[in-house]
């Protein structure tokens, strides 16, 4: 089953960065750049969002941990 976007409101003060961090947290790189292109006219609002902002965060799959390579036993 394939995860779905939420969409968030934005409250007085707010920036996208911070709402951002607030839902993926730093366990995905990127995620700022992958809201920004899923929100084409965020950037245009300015660094502190209106307050009630309709902002779309997609799915995005968290990197699969890599696998240890174990030189000496």
């Amino acid at each position: 089953m394939a995860a779905s976007a939420v969409f968030y409101r934005s409250k007085q003060g707010e920036t996208i960065d911070e709402i951002v961090w607030r839902h993926y947290g730093n366990r995905i790189a990127g995620a700022l750049e992958i809201v920004l292109e899923a929100n084409r006219d965020l950037a245009t609002l300015g660094p502190v969002l209106p307050i009630n902002t309709e902002i779309e965060l997609p799915a995005i799959e968290a990197p699969k941990e890599a696998e240890a390579v174990r030189l000496w036993d």
